[in-house]
């Protein structure tokens, strides 16, 4: 079976139609809730939808971690919380992790306009998707998905400010393959959406900025705040 860890801050606007979501998509052992000192009601409101709900300190990558501790399947899920699976993920997933040589992998996006909706500039969401389709390593949007003893193996996502996905994902590859699902997941646009038309574009070169050796502190000030 598969567990779903969703690290979450601030949330509540969201959070019960995620959790509701992966209930009834997929078949799941659990969802797990690991809330990073919300404000808002979001711990409660997952509590009541259903998932197990952790409380601890801000930051994706130790959000990432508390959870994928308490999880009690043999495969798990990272997912974020303004992210929809794709029908059959489940069994996408584990069918992938049977495979041999394959240690993890992720879904492809499709961004989902909000404030956006029809007009021209929301053609620039979908570079995002572009990127899905043909980068090596996967984004946290991605919904990746490993198994639990790989997961143990690596040392789990690293406590860094911003990037903690791609870290975590270069770390994957060097231990077997790193799979890219056919299907897609469908994201919420607005991080692009509330941030400068530039920053949109900037911020699919990331990845190469990180590669270059730029720091984790520095792009999360260039991004804004990620959570």
């Amino acid at each position: 079976m598969l567990s779903v860890v969703i690290p979450v801050l601030n949330e509540a606007a969201r959070i019960v139609a995620t959790v509701n979501d992966v209930i009834e998509r997929a078949e799941v052992a659990e969802v797990i809730v690991v809330d990073g000192g919300s404000s808002d009601e979001s711990a409660q409101l997952a509590k009541d939808a259903g998932a197990t709900v952790l409380t601890t300190q801000r930051g994706r990558g130790h959000q990432l971690n508390v959870g994928a501790a308490t999880a009690v399947s043999e495969n798990l899920l990272f997912l974020h919380a303004d992210v929809t699976l794709p029908t059959n993920a489940t069994q996408m997933i584990e069918d992938a992790l049977r495979k041999p040589g394959v240690v993890g992998g992720a879904f492809r996006t499709w961004h989902r306009a909000e404030r956006w909706r029809g007009k021209a500039k929301a053609a620039l969401l979908h570079l995002a998707d572009f990127r899905s389709r043909y980068s090596p390593l996967p984004y946290g949007d991605q919904g990746i998905f490993t198994s639990a003893k790989i997961f143990q193996q690596i040392g789990g996502f690293p406590t860094i400010p911003l990037m903690e996905d791609l870290a975590f994902a270069r770390a994957l590859r060097q231990r077997g393959i790193v799979v890219r699902l056919p299907a897609a997941v469908s994201v919420s646009a607005r991080r692009f959406e509330s941030a400068p038309i530039y920053q949109t574009a900037l911020v699919n070169i990331f990845p190469l900025l990180y590669y270059l050796g730029v720091p984790s502190t520095i792009l999360a000030r260039l991004y804004g705040n990620p959570r």
